[in-house]
């Protein structure tokens, strides 16, 4: 029996307030209105952003609202409006929309389309209505996306087709920790061959980093983490040495100094610690040196350093999803998976079913998890 235009009854995680566990809850998803598209998904990532909402580290989010923002699932029915996509495609949802107008999305140098939430956090659909209630409340998205449920709605401005043999519980990383670690490197980084990195922060995202650093051909990539155990999964993925600033007296970035002659050539923060991000610009050597930002600091976070580090030459950039076009690029990455130019499974160290959510956060408060997917 189709459901196409009619209201969806299913199960999410609502998150109805800081600070509290995810809420297993029957809600209902409206059909998708014009250029708009619902999906089903299959497979969903839980990532550290979607764990600054439950701490209140991120400070201006709306609630209720449904987390989730790296998936992957199959388009179950289109609005009016809608080109390119049809009920069965596999999809994967964009937390950063390409609408291909704007002023970003027009200059080639840009991924950050105008019409992305984050860090506006206005919670809704572009229309600025929802398509999710519960228990009569209306229930916030989150940034274009929301995958904690069994369907969702997006704008087809965040929604990309992707190849027909991709295993969703896979290519679901692809939709925000791989991609954004692995394009922090080969796209917003250009590393270049014979270089030596330095990745401060070795969990999923800074993994996919030292896979991107790899694949660029860096001669030397240097792991930094404070938690020893990571370092065997890092050089599975191609570090070449790591180190732990807590065995040494010396400042981490003299440190990595003295193993450089005098600094990195690229150095990536993953954690999203200010401290470490002016660690990440100082251990990079003084005259060419780059600096990425990756991590994703707490509201209100600032930085302070001397300018003196950047006058002679270093530079520092971040990078929202690795630099990537969304819509562009996404199928291009599922495609380059399935051509084997990249491999991450060593990434997803836990499958859980959707109902053991909180677990699968737990796992990764305790440092005991890379990625958890979970599946519906």
């Amino acid at each position: 029996m189709s459901t196409a235009g009619k209201t969806i009854k299913c199960k999410a995680a609502v998150c109805w307030g800081p600070k509290q566990p995810l809420s297993i809850e029957e809600i209902e998803v409206a059909p998708p209105k014009h250029h708009e598209v619902r999906i089903k998904i299959v497979a969903t990532g839980i990532c550290r952003s979607d764990d600054h909402v439950i701490s209140g580290a991120i400070s201006d989010m709306k609630f209720p609202v449904i987390l989730g923002h790296e998936a992957a699932g199959i388009v179950e029915s289109v609005g009016e409006g809608v080109t390119g996509l049809k009920p069965g495609d596999k999809v994967i949802p964009l937390f950063v929309p390409q609408c291909g107008k704007c002023r970003c999305c027009v200059n080639p140098d840009s991924n950050l389309c105008y019409k992305n939430d984050i860090g506006k956090y206005n919670g809704m659909l572009s229309d600025n209505t929802s398509r999710f209630t519960c228990k009569g409340k209306v229930v916030h998205h989150f940034i274009s996306t929301s995958t904690f449920t069994e369907y969702t709605v997006v704008d087809d401005i965040a929604v990309a087709k992707i190849h027909k043999d991709a295993p969703l519980e896979k290519v679901c990383l692809i939709g925000c920790g791989f991609s954004t670690g692995y394009g922090s490197a080969v796209k917003t980084g250009k590393v270049k061959p014979g270089s030596t990195c330095a990745v401060f922060g070795l969990g999923g995202v800074g993994l996919s980093v030292v896979i991107g650093c790899k694949v660029a051909g860096a001669s030397r990539i240097i792991g930094v983490d404070l938690n020893s155990d990571k370092f065997a999964k890092a050089k599975e993925c191609g570090a070449t040495e790591c180190i732990n600033p807590k065995d040494y007296k010396l400042p981490i970035h003299e440190v990595l100094a003295q193993m450089t002659n005098d600094g990195v050539d690229y150095a990536f923060e993953v954690i999203g610690n200010t401290t470490v991000m002016t660690s990440a610009l100082s251990s990079s050597h003084f005259g060419f040196g780059k600096t990425i930002i990756v991590g994703l600091a707490p509201s209100n976070a600032v930085m302070s350093f001397d300018p003196l580090l950047m006058l002679t030459g270093r530079t520092m950039t971040g990078a929202v999803f690795g630099g990537w076009k969304s819509k562009d690029d996404v199928p291009k990455l599922v495609d380059d998976y399935l051509n084997k130019k990249f491999e991450f499974k060593g990434l997803i160290t836990h499958n859980l079913p959707f109902d053991q959510i909180n677990k699968g956060f737990e796992l990764l408060r305790k440092g005991e998890s890379i990625r958890t997917v979970l599946t519906f």
